[in-house]
């Protein structure tokens, strides 16, 4: 087996197929890299970006280069010594008549051979919020005809062309009992989110909910999987969401008695001081280790400063846990008040299943209060057997859950009900407890309260916590020495909120914070400015600094990027109902503030953006000298400032990328020294997959990385103030210094 000494992600699509992949991988070896890591590689709907919207795990997406390409890609890197990590999705495949496994279930509803594959209450038809009005207005307007297409008949609506039971068409059709006549309902898309009978992804209702819980659909799922890795082609699989599934621990076991000495990596956001469950697993994909890079980084006292203004400017109190818990009120009632209903619906069935029958509004006071308590994205509790952490942390959320309620005793009845079913819907309430949890915190956290506690939003990260912005030396210390090597060290991603150099723009402003505060006190200056509020303006102002380079598309990403911050923060406006007016006031301020540092560059911008490029050099060098095994998003190596997607999944120029370590400036700078170091970690992965690992602080803020072993020691030395922040010495000789700017 290759030793992981690094991987690569490759974003696909946009441009990048098996082919350009291929071309790319003297490049990677060149710079140390032992892994590919592709984004998913199976086939996904007509004009998907990302590949995520899966609509056959058993077939190689053809626009990549189908089964032909991916087995001359994996020939390809074999040859050159690098293995092949895929990005595999067991949660979720598109809800879309794309989706040949759904269209079967749509024909013949719940006699579908595929109908147990997907997460479908079928109580009542399955609905498919799919119109942009009634259907009885469409039909009226004569919208709505009867079509036949290669696999049968079709109702077609628009561009829709829904398949029919075959048994449902004969003699003279009335469109509207042909309607009422099968196994789902057509619905305005509105709707979606007060009322839908799959499970989704989040809030997306365009995923569905997958049931690799059952043996069969296992198979299934993973058949091409299985396929690939036997033959050699792969050699470590991602698992994407990881959390979705109805029972996480029961899905590892299955897949690595399956896959046996197949590395594998989950997508697993830990929060707080959360660890990964013992799972036998290779790592998570490390989101908590860009969390605490960050934190080493950031400066205390400058935070503070910031916090403190803003908190003066906006008239915001308290921390952001209190804007978390808002946000999850808020979201539970609107983005996934499906899921609310749902859960309320199984929380009745479990308590009149233990005799306890309790009213529908305490129900749904119960259900909320121990949803907004809950802390992290899920237990990993199963009727044969449950963690004691996880029962111990319940306890803490029923306690919290209960305290301000009058009917504290329906919180301890489900409790009890979700660690201790003791009847099947008590079981079916602990799944979809588990599952909904998840989409919460994720929808209310990272979707919602971080796009409106402006104060840092450097902090406002994937896993990230803003009440909690710094680390001390021990508590880090503690973090590496429990963390598995194999575990990924990511610091950007197609899902980061920014990337890393941005990232580490934004932390230069807790060690310059006066400099950020007077880039703010200079935008009030300009036309409009008045009309938008502080928030909105800290927001702007960082997320201009982020991505800051003056080029011509600047302010198209920006009023991107502005639109869909406001519509996250759902403060003035939101996706289902945009209010484009207050979206305009914002909008119009963008071609000022930049025209203005254009024009009239201010020396604060200039010291913020040479400040994060130095952080940016040891925030890499501590990525790649630190316990785990480095993981570096596309373009990456060199510099790369992005906002949330969609920015982060921009096209990128990769014949561009190969020539980086040739770049002026910072670019060349960071690509130099990334080559330099996965080199020394390619040279001697068993010392850097052994060694023990600390990082310590002096008064002087100088960072230094210890790895040792009995007979090898490597110091990093970072020093933000010296010539040449990063200095690496191997067994007492200095191996490499940095070419960073002075």
């Amino acid at each position: 087996m290759i030793p992981f000494t690094a991987t690569y992600r490759l974003q696909l699509r946009e441009g990048v197929d098996f082919a350009a992949a291929e071309r790319y991988l003297p490049h990677l070896k060149s710079n140390g890299i032992s892994h590919l890591y592709l984004s998913p590689i199976f086939a996904a709907q007509t004009g998907s970006t990302h590949g995520y919207d899966v609509i056959d795990p058993n077939v190689i997406e053809p626009s990549l280069g189908g089964d032909d390409g991916f087995a001359r890609l994996a020939a390809a890197a074999q040859a050159a010594g690098i293995g092949i990590i895929i990005d595999i999705v067991p949660n979720h495949t598109a809800f879309s008549l794309e989706n040949p496994w759904l269209r079967d279930v749509l024909r013949h509803g719940s006699d579908s051979r595929f109908a147990p594959h997907f997460d479908i209450d079928w109580s009542e038809r399955l609905l498919l919020p799919f119109l942009t009005d009634n259907f009885e207005a469409l039909l009226e307007d004569g919208k709505v005809s009867l079509d036949q297409e290669a696999d049968g008949p079709v109702l077609r609506v628009g561009d829709l062309a829904i398949p029919l039971n075959p048994a449902s068409v004969r003699g003279g059709v009335d469109l509207s009992k042909l309607h009422d006549a099968q196994a789902w309902r057509l619905t305005p898309w509105q709707r979606e989110r007060d009322s839908i009978t799959h499970r989704r992804f989040f809030n997306v209702t365009g995923l569905i909910g997958m049931r690799v819980e059952d043996d069969a659909v296992f198979g299934d799922m993973h058949r091409k999987t299985f396929d690939l890795i036997e033959t050699g082609q792969v050699q470590g699989l991602r698992l994407d969401h990881i959390d979705g599934l109805a029972d996480p621990c029961a899905y590892l076991e299955k897949l690595k008695a399956r896959v046996p000495d197949t590395p594998i990596w989950v997508e697993k956001i830990l929060t707080g001081d959360e660890d990964l469950p013992d799972w036998g697993l290779a790592g998570t994909t490390g989101y908590e280790a860009a969390r605490q890079i960050a934190r080493v980084l950031t400066d205390g006292d400058g935070h503070a400063t910031l916090l403190a203004a803003w908190q003066d400017q906006t008239g915001r109190k308290g921390r952001f846990h209190d804007a978390l818990t808002s946000a999850k009120h808020e979201v539970l009632r609107q983005d996934l008040a499906a899921e609310l209903q749902q859960m309320i619906a199984l929380a009745d069935a479990a308590a009149q299943a233990a005799g306890d029958e309790q009213g529908q509004e305490a129900l749904r006071e119960a259900v909320i209060a121990l949803l907004v308590a809950f802390p992290r994205y899920r237990t990993y509790l199963a009727s044969s057997k449950s963690r004691p952490e996880d029962l111990a942390l319940m306890q803490q959320v029923a306690d919290e859950a209960a305290r301000d309620l009058r009917t504290d005793n329906v919180v301890r009845l489900l409790t009890d009900c979700i660690v201790n079913p003791q009847t099947p819907q008590a079981q079916r309430l602990q799944v979809r407890f588990q599952q909904v949890t998840g989409a919460l915190l994720a929808k209310s956290h990272e979707d919602t309260a971080g796009f409106r506690w402006n104060a840092y939003i450097a902090a406002n990260e994937v896993g990230a916590d803003p009440d909690a912005v710094t680390i001390t030396d021990d508590a880090l210390n503690d973090w590496l020495a429990h963390r598995l090597p194999t575990a990924l060290t990511l610091t950007s991603s197609h899902d980061t909120k920014r990337s890393e150099d941005s990232r580490m723009r934004l932390v230069a402003c807790s060690h310059l914070p006066g400099d950020l505060l007077d880039l703010i006190a200079q935008t009030t200056l300009l036309p409009g400015a008045d009309l938008v509020r502080p928030n909105t303006r800290w927001y702007l102002v960082q997320s201009a600094l982020a991505i800051w380079d003056a080029s011509d598309d600047i302010n198209e990403r920006l009023h991107d990027h502005m639109t869909k911050a406001m519509r996250e923060a759902k403060r003035m406006t939101n996706w289902t109902y945009p209010d484009t007016d207050a979206e305009a006031r914002v909008l119009n301020l963008i071609p000022h503030l930049t025209a203005q540092w254009q024009t009239a560059r201010p020396a604060a911008l200039d010291r913020l953006i040479m400040l994060g490029e130095r952080l940016s050099l040891i925030q890499t060098a501590l990525k790649l000298t630190m316990t785990g095994v480095p993981d570096i998003y596309r373009s990456c190596l060199g510099a790369h400032f992005a906002l949330t997607d969609p920015d982060n999944r921009r096209a990128v120029d990769l014949d561009q990328l190969m020539k980086l370590t040739d770049a002026p400036g910072f670019a060349g700078d960071k690509a130099r020294l990334s080559r330099q170091l996965l080199q020394l970690r390619q040279a001697d992965p068993a010392f850097f997959e052994t060694a023990t690992c600390r990082i310590s602080r002096d008064l002087a803020g100088i960072i230094t990385v210890q790895r040792a072993t009995a007979g090898q020691r490597l110091a990093l030395h970072c020093d933000l103030q010296a010539p040449q922040p990063v200095k690496v010495v191997l067994d007492g000789m200095t191996a490499l210094i940095n070419s960073g700017t002075a």
